[in-house]
């Protein structure tokens, strides 16, 4: 009987044992299939709020439906002479670009930005500090896209109908705030990763990436640059300068229309 006990024991344990294993792997699974989940979504969330040419959280502007238009558009000035230098140059091409400007740089520069505006080039919203609006609080959100208009339109006597999200970092509040405010939201679908050292050269190259891409799905092209940096005024934006050139020497006599973004708004 003791023998007979002791196996049977013995047997309950092993029976026991592969249960609770069974129910830790089940556990597990579990935990791993949340973490999953957990992951996906985030991912789901980033790939909403941060790329470029997504439209989950809610639509702005992309490109136009003509593969043979061009938006230059520039981020995060005023920056006296780059910004002046590509002011001269479209000037040279009677081209007109779009530029979505910092409100502090706007602050001490209105004089700049009445320049860019009197060539007849569009002047939209870049928030006050540049940040990343996808983790700062609605008040933040509005007081940055609120603060940037006053700016812009101290300085221009006109209202401003257009914004660029920094990073292209948006929710669906972020963009709703902007719309509240007058703004329609602008996004790009060609990037020149300009704003590290680089060269004109290397930039052409970036830009002409988005363009076959664009190009191939039958849409206008809608080009990310920068007059300026998020640190201060003064950054060398001498290789956007140079590229801007590039583009423009080489693509206006291949028949490419460069427009401003408001040209696309409703396509």
């Amino acid at each position: 009987m003791v023998l007979i006990g002791h196996s049977m024991g013995h047997l309950c344990v092993v029976i026991i044992c592969r249960v609770v294993t069974l129910k830790l792997m089940l556990m597990l699974g579990e935990i791993s299939a949340v973490t999953a989940a957990a992951g996906l979504a985030a991912g789901g969330y980033l790939y909403a709020g941060m790329w470029p040419t997504s439209q989950i959280f809610g639509r702005a502007i992309l490109g136009g439906g003509d593969p043979s238009e061009f938006a230059l558009t520039y981020d995060d000035g005023p920056n006296d002479a780059c910004t002046e230098a590509l002011l001269e140059i479209l000037s040279r091409y009677d081209v007109r670009a779009t530029f979505f400007v910092i409100g502090r740089f706007v602050a001490q520069r209105k004089e700049l930005v009445r320049r860019i505006r009197a060539a007849g080039h569009l002047v939209g919203n870049h928030t006050m500090t540049h940040p990343v609006l996808l983790f700062q609080s609605p008040a933040r959100v509005r007081e940055e896209l609120a603060g940037t208009n006053a700016a812009i339109e101290d300085a221009l006597g006109e209202k401003v109908r257009y914004f660029r999200p920094p990073h292209g970092a948006r929710r669906p509040d972020v963009l709703r705030t902007a719309r509240e405010l007058g703004l329609t939201p602008v996004l790009w679908n060609a990037m020149g990763y300009d704003w590290k050292p680089t060269t004109g050269e290397v930039i052409v190259a970036n830009l002409d990436k988005g363009i076959r891409r664009n190009r191939a799905a039958g849409r206008g092209s809608n080009l990310l640059l920068h007059d300026g940096g998020q640190a201060g005024i003064g950054q060398d934006r001498s290789a956007s300068v140079a590229a801007t050139e590039t583009l423009l020497r080489r693509e206006i006599p291949n028949g490419v229309r460069f427009v401003t973004v408001d040209e696309w708004n409703g396509s």
